[in-house]
């Protein structure tokens, strides 16, 4: 090469951008951005997902050829302003390798290929159809496009979608940082306090500048006043946000009796049980809003809890404050699992915030943990049915080491589920009310043993989930729920319940509830074939409604 060849070789290979566009430099993003996929909240557990900023196309393409080693293959794009066409290669063969468009050229065609299952020449052409649809998954289903690499687009813009962390290996300044920024500062789920921002670029300078000063540097353009509250310092945050939810919880829970043990949070959140069953359910309905607000602090306490775990000193606790932090949050969470159990709120296991059961796993000692039963396959009423005496050896040793905090559990989801079943047959579930009011009334007196009492509360849970089981009462041709319903309903009148069963079941349409015109149809029905009977045709409507054979 002559001087000056070797001159304009320095010229374009010497610049910054591509001393940092290096496969080493760039190889050492990537493997960040892996760990963070494995240990950091929401990108772990498939709730978040992340862009990465890249400076050139080229850099994208490189960067996604990587990933696309690893194990987010399939779940990774890229979204540029590139095409993949003949014209964009023009002129690139030279014989002595890939050349940089090459490279775009080949690796777009490929993702193309692989995102469509297509033959790369049919492929190439749906490079908007592909925009489309991983910006789609991408919002949708962050758990299958984990990762989006872009240069310009997506950054800008009302319809750029939200992330929880973003990665900036770019230039950046002004208004593109500030919109990009916004980018994950977008709350999208109850789960995120606020999004991540990882500069490989330094173009905040130093946090501690930006945040002194928005005016200078990155957001010199803009008024102070416009800017402020955008950048935090994140550990200084993240422990303000720890010390409030905190002092929520506490102030909540502040009410409770002394020496608050199990029994006492028990009924200041539930009430105690053999309250008179109403129309919203007793003591245990109107705590309802209570327990809402239990659920919905702890859960938050969880979070920021979780957001500042492992930096807890660098944030300025001491050692002894870790450690009453940690037992606190342990206890707040133990309490919410049996307030849930004991009002029979519980009705699945599956955790809305399994990082933050990662992270309690791994940074919070209290008792030693044990899988006491799975409530997802068999809820606590089905296992006292199941079990009688015995499912007492599955509630959790604090409710089931005190006969009188068991049996304000069980009788709160008896209570619970006679109040959700009442719509089905009334007459039936104010029965099973009564008898249950009378159990406890027995069990308070003392004047029934524990042993007995467990037999007693077995029988009615049983004749509450299994209604069928008592049909023998009923009259022979009393043969399904709707019919036993219309016959305890309206005089225990065996042709009528027949009449309006039938007339129901020859007239209904499909979807019929919620639809003015079918339901005036089957009234219509009804009506005609009780003529000789005095019925009221609303009440035999919403009675109709709740019968599941007729649905």
């Amino acid at each position: 090469l002559s001087r000056l060849a070797k001159t304009q070789l320095k010229q374009k290979w010497g610049t910054m951008q591509k001393v940092l566009s290096s496969k080493s430099r760039l190889q050492q993003i990537v493997n960040d951005i892996l760990l963070d996929m494995d240990t950091k909240p929401r990108l772990m557990d498939g709730y978040g997902n992340a862009m990465l900023v890249c400076s050139s196309v080229y850099q994208a393409c490189k960067a996604y050829e990587m990933f696309s080693q690893t194990d987010l293959a399939g779940k990774v794009a890229i979204v540029t302003s590139f095409q993949p066409t003949a014209a964009s290669i023009k002129g690139e063969e030279t014989g002595e390798g890939l050349t940089e468009k090459l490279f775009k050229y080949d690796t777009y065609r490929k993702m193309l290929a692989d995102y469509f299952e297509q033959p790369e020449d049919q492929a190439a052409s749906r490079i908007e159809e592909f925009e489309k649809e991983v910006k789609k998954q991408f919002v949708n289903e962050p758990g299958q496009m984990r990762l989006l690499i872009v240069v310009d687009k997506l950054l800008t813009g009302f319809d750029a979608p939200s992330a929880t962390y973003l990665y900036i290996d770019k230039q950046m300044a002004d208004h593109n940082l500030f919109q990009a920024i916004c980018r994950v500062n977008r709350l999208d789920g109850d789960d995120k306090e606020y999004g991540y921002i990882v500069d490989y670029k330094d173009l905040f300078r130093s946090l501690d500048k930006a945040i002194a000063d928005y005016t200078q540097g990155a957001f010199e353009s803009y008024d102070k006043e416009d800017v402020a509250g955008l950048l935090k310092d994140r550990l200084e945050q993240a422990r303000l946000d720890l010390d409030n939810a905190l002092e929520m919880v506490r102030a909540l829970c502040e009410p409770v009796k002394a020496p608050r043990n199990t029994e006492d949070y028990i009924h200041y959140f539930c009430g105690e049980s053999g309250s008179p069953l109403s129309k919203e359910g007793g003591q245990l309905a109107e705590k309802e809003a209570l327990r809402l607000a239990l659920y919905q602090n702890v859960a938050k306490l969880l979070r920021t809890f979780a957001n500042i775990a492992n930096e807890m000193l660098d944030a300025g606790y001491s050692a002894q404050d870790i450690d009453s932090v940690r037992s606190e949050v342990a206890h707040f969470e133990k309490v919410r699992d049996e307030v849930k159990l004991a009002s029979g709120d519980l009705v699945e296991m599956k955790r809305f915030e399994p990082a933050m059961r990662h992270l309690l796993d791994m940074y919070i000692r209290a008792d030693d943990s044990e899988v006491l039963m799975d409530f997802e396959e068999l809820g606590l009423i089905e296992l006292i049915v199941e079990k009688g005496a015995d499912a007492v050896k599955a509630l959790p040793e604090s409710i089931r080491k005190n006969q009188e905090t068991t049996a304000e559990t069980i009788e709160n989801n008896v209570r619970k589920a006679i109040v959700d079943e009442n719509p089905v047959n009334p007459k039936y579930y104010e029965q099973m009310s009564v008898l249950l009011d009378e159990l406890i009334a027995l069990r308070r007196q003392k004047a029934i043993e524990y042993q007995e009492y467990l037999e007693k509360i077995r029988e009615l849970s049983r004749k509450v989930i299994r209604p069928t089981q008592a049909a023998s009462s009923y009259p022979p041709s009393m043969d399904t729920s709707p019919k036993r319903a219309f016959y305890d309903n309206f005089g225990k009148n065996e042709l009528l319940a027949t009449k309006i069963d039938a007339a129901i079941r020859y007239t209904k349409k499909a979807d019929w509830v919620g639809d003015r015109f079918k339901e005036r149809e089957i009234a219509n029905a009804v009506r005609e074939e009780t003529a000789d009977f005095d019925v009221d045709i609303q009440q035999v409507m919403e009675l109709a409604k709740a019968q599941k054979e007729y649905l």
